[in-house]
Parts: structure tokens; C-alpha cells; sequence
């Protein structure tokens, strides 16, 4: 669904891989140019982001933008060549990426993680607003909704990756944690782990982490309102 932003009609698409979401970005400029009406877009692999707003009204959502944006969603419904209309099988193992943030710390926060099967291809993108809390508590809280969504969607093998060396060192048993309003989710992550066949926690550098570092910036930015790029999270 478009939502009504002070930056424009805003919706975000999800795609398999970069692949389809490049052919999808193809399309909808086909459809600026038909229009002559050009949105701004973020892409970062298989995720797009589009607002769409009129310039020569004062920087307003108008008709031209709904006219657009139902453009737009029409080449979905279509299920053109870059939407795969089948639906793929649960694969046996997939990698986990998972992030959390807070601006302010503790400040707002959110978690972000995405589920990919082992050839890369994205099955779930998700961030989630937490409301006020810290980073620690926002990084547990994405591998716990990340484990949690894995088991729902039958999924029993998985590797794991995360950027906070800490919450792995901790999670492994390597570290204690001594924050003790940790230990209600770091206990109940070690139960969620329990019920998977096999499963591995790695530390990755901040670089390999960027799609689930962009989900957390997604949730934040759309409840507070801002740009991506017009604020960093406390890592």
C-alpha cells in the first residue's frame, strides 16, 4: 500500500534478487517517461523504494502521483517477467542476517533481518519498530524475530550472522551477559536455537551486514518520518 509521507507517495518493493528488481526499475521508467512524470528511488539489491511527488506543485502529492503509483502498482498485478508467479519451496537451510539499532541509545530503535537461501535470493526482508530501548536490546530482539520466522516458515538448518561480536561471543557462551534485562530474550533465543536441526552464529564486519542494517533504517526513518540517509543509527 502507497502511504502518504511530507516526502511523497512512498511504497517499498520486495524481488527474489537484484535481477528482477533492476528489470522492475526498467519497466517503471518506461512508465516516468510515458508519464513524463520521473519519481525518486532507492534500490539496494532486491529492494526498491519509490516516492513519487509533483514538483510543479509546490512539492505536493497529487492526482499525477496516485495516477503513477497506480501505474506502477498495475505492472505487479501483471506478474510480468521479472515477478516469479511460482511459488518456491521452503529450502532446507538459509542464512540469516540480522541487525538492530537505536538513535540515541537508548533512543528510538528498531530490528531488521532478512532470510536468504544459500543461492542468495532474498525470502523475507523485515524491520521492525521497537519504540525506546538500547542497541544491545535491539540487536536481540532481531535474532530472536529472525529465529522466530525461520521456525514459522519450517525452516530448521540456518547460519546465522550478525555484526555485534557480543551478542554472537554471548549467544555462544563464550561471554556472559550481565546485563540482566538481557537475559529473559538471551534465554529465550537459546530455546528458539534448540529447536533447529543445526544452526551456526558467525560475526560478519558492518559491510556484509547492509541488508539487514537497511531494514532497521527503513523502520525508523518511515515512523519518524526522514530520509534514509539524513541520520545514522548507534551500531
Amino acid at each position: 500500500m502507497w502511504q502518504e509521507t511530507k516526502h511523497g507517495l512512498y511504497k517499498q518493493f520486495n524481488f527474489e534478487n537484484f535481477k528482477e528488481a533492476w528489470a522492475f526499475m526498467t519497466k517503471v521508467a518506461e512508465l516516468a517517461e510515458e508519464f513524463q512524470h520521473h519519481p525518486r528511488w532507492e534500490n539496494e539489491w532486491s529492494v526498491v523504494q519509490i516516492w513519487l511527488i509533483t514538483h510543479e506543485g509546490r512539492k505536493k502529492i497529487t492526482d499525477k502521483d496516485h495516477q503513477m503509483a497506480d501505474a506502477i502498482d498495475a505492472l505487479i498485478s501483471r506478474k510480468t517477467a521479472y515477478i516469479t508467479a511460482e511459488t518456491k519451496p521452503t529450502p532446507g537451510e538459509v542464512k540469516i542476517f540480522s541487525d538492530g539499532g537505536s538513535r540515541g541509545n537508548p533512543g528510538p530503535s528498531a530490528s531488521g533481518f532478512v532470510i536468504l537461501d544459500l543461492e542468495d535470493n532474498i525470502l523475507v526482508d523485515k524491520g521492525v519498530y521497537l519504540g525506546i530501548t538500547t542497541n544491545n536490546q535491539a540487536e536481540y530482539m532481531a535474532l530472536k524475530l529472525a529465529l522466530e520466522e525461520c521456525l514459522k516458515m519450517g525452516i530448521v538448518e540456518a547460519q546465522v550472522y550478525l555484526d555485534s561480536l557480543l551478542v554472537v561471543n554471548q549467544i555462544k557462551g563464550i561471554f556472559k551477559v550481565k546485563n540482566r534485562d538481557l537475559w529473559p530474550i538471551h534465554d529465550a533465543i537459546k530455546q528458539l536455537a534448540q529447536q533447529f536441526k543445526k544452526i551456526t552464529f558467525s560475526h560478519v564486519p558492518r559491510e556484509f551486514n547492509k541488508l539487514a542494517d537497511a531494514a532497521v533504517n527503513r523502520a525508523l526513518d518511515q515512523q519518524l518520518g526522514i530520509l534514509p540517509e539524513s541520520t545514522e543509527v548507534v551500531q
